[in-house]
């Protein structure tokens, strides 16, 4: 038996112990809170895990949680290199790898194409690559697993031509899939080792992007919530006022106009409710503006970007969650809603109706459809009855196919088959004369 067999036969027989980064573009940021959750998780499942984000988290650190504060003292933020540590480690790489450096640069160059905007970006995200990728070679790290096909994900292929690392992904929808040539999405799916899909839609989406040969790669791993930390929240049988809410960024996806003329016309129909919007982004002003024109400013709240240690209580106080989206992956938001038993009435897009069934755990109506959005909360604010039965059902669906504790535990075994498979390969690569 030769060495190389038996180095193989040696890492396939070792018990596993993930450790891998993981590489995002803000963290800890505000609205994907879930990375932390799962990035804390597996180390409590003993996985190695260590963090290396593009961007300096924006928020102040009196605004963080004390998660948070932890988390970030712990990331390496490569932008936060500077010019020193760029020169550094290109430098470095440069000197001791020239081939394979002018390789990953030709690389993200040809990923730009002829458009002289991307031209220009390519060389950011091949300067940030090779910072990631030394950073790696210090920790003793050889994956990176990067949420989102984003410029993040960009960086890590670019990484993975120019160092002994891989890398995987985890794809969310519906944002990657809306310019899959600017995105580079079926070079990314191509380079990745495997593909982490949080939904059945997203796996769809990336089955029309690629050919069969590449789908072994794909993966189903929903995400999830805490039932512990997201519990049942008092259930009020005749609210003054209805109170209805909405957590997620201020964007033109999110359906916010659409949720506010449905308030109007519920207003207008002698209801009294209360909507509050919850968190931030760039429609906020002609949301506000619309708010005015119609006359809601009493009716509508808005409530600003609030931390995860805060949202608790809004929640705790609503008696229906709506999202009108236009487009969606999985929402978070709407799992933590019903794991806290507050019925939700949301859209037919994206992944949703994998998470909700209609009538059966929450109410659907079609994206953009007022008349069908304001007759679904118009049912809810009538029926408590049917408020219970829909939220009773939900937690139960949580429960079953969207807690955080198992789903986790799903992603730590794909990790542990996926990388000790491609241990094993590189051993054999290595090997061969």
């Amino acid at each position: 038996m030769s060495t190389a067999t038996r180095e193989c036969l040696s890492v396939a027989k070792e018990p596993t112990r993930a450790s891998l980064a993981y590489l995002v573009s803000e963290y800890p940021g505000v609205s994907h809170t879930f990375i932390l959750r799962e990035i804390r998780r597996l180390r409590a499942m003993k996985c190695d895990i260590r963090v290396a984000s593009i961007n300096q988290c924006r928020r102040p650190a009196t605004q963080l949680t004390e998660e948070e504060r932890q988390e970030m003292a712990a990331t390496y933020y490569v932008k936060s290199a500077g010019v020193t540590g760029a020169l550094r480690a290109h430098w470095f790489i440069l000197l001791s790898r020239p081939i394979a450096y002018l390789r990953g640069l030709v690389f993200a160059l040809r990923l730009a194409g002829g458009d002289i905007k991307r031209l220009l970006f390519a060389i950011f995200y091949f300067v940030e690559a090779v910072m990631l990728g030394r950073w790696m070679e210090r920790q003793g790290l050889h994956h990176v697993h990067v949420h989102f096909a984003n410029p993040a994900a960009q960086v890590a292929l670019i990484a993975s031509r120019v160092f002994a690392v891989r890398y995987s992904l985890t794809v969310h929808g519906p944002d990657e899939f809306y310019d899959t040539q600017g995105h580079n999405l079926t070079e990314k799916i191509a380079g990745a080792s495997f593909v982490c899909c949080i939904s059945y839609f997203a796996i769809s989406q990336l089955k029309l992007l690629s050919p069969p040969s590449e789908w072994s790669k794909f993966e189903l791993t929903p995400l999830g919530v805490d039932p512990k930390v997201f519990a049942p929240c008092p259930f009020r049988f005749a609210p003054e006022p209805f109170e209805i809410l909405c957590v997620g960024r201020l964007v033109a996806a999110k359906g916010q106009h659409i949720l506010i003329e449905a308030i109007d016309r519920l207003v207008h129909k002698d209801f009294r409710v209360r909507l509050r919007l919850v968190g931030d982004g760039p429609e906020r002003k002609p949301l506000e503006l619309e708010v005015r024109r119609r006359g809601l400013s009493q009716h509508v709240i808005f409530e600003g970007s609030v931390n995860q240690d805060r949202i608790g209580e809004f929640y705790r106080r609503a008696d229906v969650f709506v999202l009108a989206s236009f487009a969606e992956g999985v929402p978070v938001v709407l799992m933590e809603a019903m794991a806290m038993e507050i019925p939700c009435v949301t859209t037919y897009v994206g992944g949703i109706p994998q998470l909700i069934q209609n009538e059966v755990d929450g109410l659907l109506v079609a994206p953009s459809d007022v008349n069908a959005l304001t007759f679904a909360i118009e049912r809810l604010v009538g029926d408590p009855a049917l408020r219970i039965r829909l939220a009773t059902a939900a937690r139960e669906r949580v429960f079953k196919h969207y807690n955080l504790g198992p789903n986790v535990s799903r992603l730590r075994a794909i990790f542990d088959t996926r990388l000790a498979t491609q241990a094993v390969n590189m051993v054999t690569e290595s090997a061969r004369p």
